[in-house]
């Protein structure tokens, strides 16, 4: 046989030999990078274990003051209290905050134990990566649990300006023709941004903003009696007021802030009030329901009145002194503020404004709100008809609530 076939059908055969291998090879690599206890095999779920007897797989998030949160690939993310939890068993670290732990600034926090969470019988051990496992303690002294990757984000992160965010947007409005054409419109704005954004740390700071306005207006046509054309005739009302506040805390209840504020009335003759201060608050109590907080202020007051001549321009040095109250439950949220402004050049320019919210749940992120602004002008100059120092409104709307996706 001639030798060149001979090495022709060598190599050829060679070459399937070595393709054939390689492709082996490389399919048994990649079959066997998707087998469980390989690199790229997913986490085993953590398994919870009610107290009928249910049993779920998903990932455990976490659990703030006895509110357990876990979410199931199959029902989403559940929230149960522990009462109704048999056992519980994670397969990732967590950080543990018990009870004892009174004082939760980044120092404390950092040095708090992590390892994997195993929950039986009401009482709750953890196994760290290296060491040996704690002593049981009740389910009840675990103030708060999160996973590692959320306790380095709050502790050494910080959310950029545009996220953080908690707060809710309302709008009303109302329409009437008849012999009078009337309209009202209503709407709202409150966002606040504390940082970090979990309440199992102290505050470092938190951003307040803040609008609320309504414009209403009544026409009648005109017309004519006997034989006399009567114009027609417009009233209307508009009433204004925005805000923002930063606070900066030195401890856990004590902090400085800096604030503004604008409001036009046109009820009460007033085209605008600016305010420019700054002073101290402190938080009288603070619970997963309820927070209240008093402060007060120095600030540089300008009030312009519609109406002009005397009394119609006003420079003032004066303080705000102010209380905020928020109570949460599960069928509604109110909140109310109270502000008593006094002028120090000027003792009769003092005016007080006092807001009350009351927002009921409906049906996700959307709600039903009720309202009241009741505001005190003690210095409106002198128009025709007179102006009243007291204006009283009452709001009524659909509110959206806004949440934190930090």
């Amino acid at each position: 046989m001639d030798l060149r076939i001979v090495l022709n059908q060598l190599l050829s055969h060679t070459f399937r030999l070595s393709f054939r291998s390689g492709l082996f090879l490389l399919l048994t690599a990649a079959f066997a990078g998707s087998l469980p206890g390989t690199a790229q095999s997913k986490p085993a779920p953590d398994v919870l274990v009610l107290s009928n007897g249910d049993t779920l797989h998903g990932k455990f998030v976490s659990d703030v003051q006895g509110k357990v949160t876990f979410h199931s690939d199959v029902l989403g993310d559940i929230s149960l209290t522990w009462d109704k939890i048999k056992e519980l068993h994670t397969s990732g670290p967590f950080a543990l905050v018990d009870h004892t732990l009174k004082t939760r600034g980044k120092k404390q926090v950092a040095q708090i134990p992590t390892g994997t969470l195993e929950v039986a019988g009401g009482e709750l051990t953890l196994h760290p990566a290296a060491g040996a496992a704690t002593k049981p303690m009740p389910v009840k002294n675990a103030q708060f649990i999160m996973d590692e990757a959320t306790l380095d984000k709050q502790l050494n992160h910080s959310p950029s300006f545009l996220t953080g965010w908690n707060g809710s947007a309302t709008a009303g409005a109302a329409t009437v023709t008849a012999t009078q054409n009337q309209y009202t419109m209503s709407g709202g704005i409150g966002l606040v941004r504390v940082v970090p954004t979990v309440s199992w740390l102290n505050p470092r700071d938190r951003t307040s903003l803040d609008f609320t306005g309504s414009y209403g207006k009544i026409t009648q046509p005109a017309y004519v009696a006997a034989g006399v054309l009567v114009p027609a005739v417009v009233t209307k009302s508009a009433i204004y007021h925005a805000d923002a506040e930063r606070d900066e805390y030195f401890s856990p209840r004590f902090f400085a802030l800096a604030q503004t504020s604008f409001d036009h009335n046109f009820a009460q003759n007033l085209d605008l009030q600016q305010i420019y201060g700054g002073g101290f608050g402190w938080t009288v109590f603070k619970t997963p329901r309820q927070e209240a907080d008093l402060k007060g202020t120095i600030q540089y007051e300008k009030q312009q009145f519609i109406t002009s001549g005397p009394g119609s321009n006003l420079n003032l040095a004066g303080s705000t002194l102010g209380a905020n109250y928020m109570l949460h439950l599960k069928m509604l949220t109110y909140t109310q503020s109270l502000a008593y402004i006094p002028a120090f050049n000027d003792m009769h320019a003092y005016s007080a404004y006092e807001t009350n919210t009351l927002t009921f749940p409906a049906y996700k992120n959307l709600g039903f709100s009720v309202g009241t602004m009741d505001s005190y002008l003690n210095a409106p100059p002198l128009s025709v008809p007179p102006t009243k120092r007291n204006s009283f409104q009452f709001t009524m709307g659909l509110t959206y609530s806004i949440k934190s996706k930090y």
